[in-house]
């Protein structure tokens, strides 16, 4: 069964679905690039890897309502200290590190082993304020200061994007190329909702054919590959939450 929107569809965004779609998008973006960039690239599939400490430990790849509930026991907004005496115990939650690893794109020559290009589909540690943000942006940095071409994709409401500058509208969604020979100028694909999700060419070596990404095909095959119409309830809104007007669209697309 076909996913209902045109574009982006919402619910993709909620916790407890995005990190199976972050790993099978950029595995859908390796498999769809590697016959095409044949025989002078290959397509290889890297991790980052970094340690979250602190509250925000509890929430890693825990659907909202678990976290909630479980939060709950360490939490009182008034609490009753007559019945806790000093010589009692009670439970508390402690936050715990979590190893999170994050995937990523680089097409490499096959030649000289040198990387041409790095695609990064945005998590949303990437755009919350904390050590998984932090670790992107000092990468995405080092990239923008190298001779490799840059490729980055936001499929996430939720959260700061990223850091740009220029006469831009605000919109949901984003994809950002950023070739080095033009830096710092790059393309920005700014779109919404209701929008057709844009296809765009990924850059190469000067003077090379430049293969189009079309991501809505992509995720219409991952949508119907991981049956998540069977997962996904649309009489609820989405999650993370949309304006009356959008949510307005959404239910006439249902």
């Amino acid at each position: 069964m076909p996913s209902p929107f045109l574009g982006m569809n919402p619910y993709l965004e909620h916790p407890s679905l995005w990190a199976g779609i972050h790993h099978r998008l950029i595995t859908a973006i390796a498999n769809d690039l590697a016959p095409k960039l044949r025989p002078k690239y290959i397509v290889a599939i890297e991790e980052r890897v970094y340690e979250v400490s602190g509250d925000t430990a509890l929430l890693v790849g825990v659907p909202d309502v678990s976290v909630q509930s479980s939060l709950s026991l360490g939490r009182s907004t008034e609490p009753n200290l007559a019945v806790v005496s000093t010589n009692q115990s009670v439970e508390v939650l402690l936050p715990l590190p979590e190893i999170l690893t994050e995937a990523y794109l680089e097409i490499r020559a096959v030649e000289t082993e040198e990387v041409v290009t790095i695609i990064e589909v945005l998590s949303p540690k990437n755009k919350q304020v904390g050590i998984g943000r932090l670790q992107y942006e000092t990468k995405r940095l080092k990239i923008l200061g190298s001779a490799t071409h840059f490729v980055e994709i936001d499929l996430l409401r939720q959260g700061n994007s990223m850091a740009m500058v220029g006469n831009f509208r605000q919109s949901h969604y984003r994809i950002v190329v950023s070739r080095s020979e033009t830096r710092p100028r790059a393309a920005l694909y700014g779109f919404n909702l209701q929008d057709k999700i844009p296809e765009f060419t990924m850059p190469l070596r000067a003077g090379e054919p430049e293969p189009a990404i079309d991501l809505k095909s992509l995720l219409d095959e991952i949508y119907d590959q991981g049956s998540y119409d069977l997962r996904i309830d649309y009489s609820r809104p989405p999650i993370p939450a949309l304006s009356e007007p959008d949510m307005a669209w959404v239910r006439n697309c249902n």
